[in-house]
């Protein structure tokens, strides 16, 4: 299969800013396609009906599934078996109030992470990264300081350290997890409506609706950043995926305390999380690449997903284990060898797959450099690469895992969020919220995005997906 060139190759349409950065010259009908898409045309996700909903429904969700875990042995309960509305309002108002108080050490721990991240993104030596051309600045691209590697491992030091000596114990975050939840949804409002109103009074919004809580939601600046720190790159690592996984590595010690030992469905929670945090980590170079990046704005969908939606819904099956006895979720070993084999399995179709398409952009760009960061995993660049060329002047990739289906990478991060509830069985349905929650958001945004591309590349779209004929699963979807 050969790639099809059907525009100037845009690596020869590069010419360098005198400030460095890099600005890139596409065809004229990919202008005037990326207007369109750089404008706001219609309303997303139910318009402004519906994401006040969601930023009204969603925390409401997150501490009615945490009560169920916690104090109903992890099952949902309902109204009726309770005794009726009233008295289910009030039970569940007595617990945020009581058991999730955003009290002054929640602030503490939480507000002092935030804090001591963003400080470790400002000083740690990091690697020069140049993201895509971007068409609201002109084409021209930025330079992203990555040094989530270095940040991350030296906040796991410290931690270390702050256990060891009894300064701070790892197991008061399990025990803390109303508390310091209740603190990072009032992070998440807080700096969702503050990045906006910065935005607008700085003159730097974009693609806005004219509806204000929309236009929240959706976000109103592009790229924000606080001296060398992007805040949308920064949030999407160091504090989600750090949480996450100092949440397992809580409940794991917490476990040890209370039974001496640390049960294989907590270990497994602890490598899972390490993995998904540490490929962030080691291939931070490769997120300026993304949709993340290019085009969705820094807004509460994004903000307050980071701050408080991600740690605080996809680690369930953590905070069940925590609080439950092991007797209940325990498998045998040919369920374990499974459920460990299914995990390492997805991981690598994940990690490769994004690093392909990451790095097949950095190819087209001739940006690329190899940077070795543990674990550097087999076919995670493809050599002579297959694509189309586009009309717009971007290529397609049609090699490595991204020839078999569109959205290889989506399949392996579901799948991998299915384990994350399938390593406590059938103790609790709470802890396969996240899969759940997954599918539907990837279904949405591969909607989103196929749509865009559609718009976008036109027929060279349409051949594409000849080529590529499978959305998900080759030879199912």
């Amino acid at each position: 299969m050969s790639g099809t060139t059907t525009a100037t190759d845009p690596s020869q349409l590069r010419q360098r800013t005198p400030g460095g950065s890099t600005e890139v010259t596409v065809t004229d009908e990919g202008r005037k396609t990326d207007k369109l898409l750089d404008s706001h045309t219609r309303w997303e996700f139910g318009g402004p009906w519906g994401v006040t909903a969601m930023m009204v429904g969603f925390p409401m969700l997150m501490y009615y599934l945490w009560i169920c875990l916690w104090f109903y042995d992890g099952q949902l309960v309902f109204p009726t078996s309770i005794g009726g509305i009233k008295p289910f309002l009030n039970q569940m108002w007595a617990h945020v109030r009581d058991d999730a108080s955003p009290n002054l050490y929640a602030w503490k721990v939480y507000s002092g992470l935030i804090f001591y991240e963003l400080f470790l993104a400002w000083v740690m030596p990091g690697y020069m990264q140049e993201g895509l051309p971007v068409p609201s600045l002109g084409y021209k691209t930025l330079m992203y300081k990555c040094n989530a590697l270095f940040s991350v491992y030296f906040t796991l030091a410290t931690a270390a350290v702050l256990h060891y000596y009894h300064i701070f114990r790892l197991t008061e975050i399990i025990d803390n997890y109303g508390h310091i939840m209740s603190v990072a949804m009032i992070w998440g409002f807080a700096v969702s409506f503050g990045t906006y109103f910065w935005a607008v009074a700085r003159g730097e919004q974009m693609r806005m609706s004219g509806n204000f809580i929309y236009d929240v939601f959706m976000g109103a600046a592009l790229n924000p950043r606080i001296g060398p720190v992007d805040l949308k790159m920064w949030a999407e690592v160091r504090i989600p995926w750090v949480i996450v996984f100092f949440l397992a590595v809580s409940g794991a010690c917490k476990q040890y305390e209370q039974y001496g030992a640390v049960t294989p469905n907590m270990a497994f929670m602890c490598l899972a999380t390490w993995l998904y945090l540490n490929a962030c980590c080691k291939g931070e170079e490769c997120i300026p690449q993304t949709w993340d990046m290019f085009h969705e704005k820094w807004g509460f969908m994004v903000i307050f997903w980071n701050f408080a939606g991600v740690p605080f819904t996809y680690v369930y099956s953590v905070v069940y284990m925590a609080s439950h006895e092991p007797e209940k979720y325990q498998f045998s070993t040919r369920s374990y060898i499974a459920l460990f084999a299914t995990l390492l399995t997805a991981y690598y179709i994940w990690d490769t797959s994004m690093s392909q398409k990451s790095r097949f952009k950095m190819q087209t760009q001739g940006i690329y450099s190899y940077r070795w960061t543990f674990p550097q995993l087999p076919w995670g660049t493809v050599k002579n690469p297959t694509y189309i060329q586009t009309a717009h002047g971007n290529r397609l990739l049609t090699n490595g895992w991204w020839q078999f289906s569109r959205k290889p990478n989506y399949v392996a991060d579901w799948t991998m969020s299915f384990t994350w509830g399938l390593v406590v069985g059938a103790a609790s349905p709470i802890p396969y919220f996240y899969s759940v929650f997954f599918i539907t958001v990837l279904i949405h945004r591969t909607t989103r995005d196929f749509e865009r591309c559609a718009l976008k590349y036109g027929k060279d779209w349409e051949r594409y997906c000849e080529i590529v004929r499978w959305k998900f699963i080759p030879g199912i979807y």
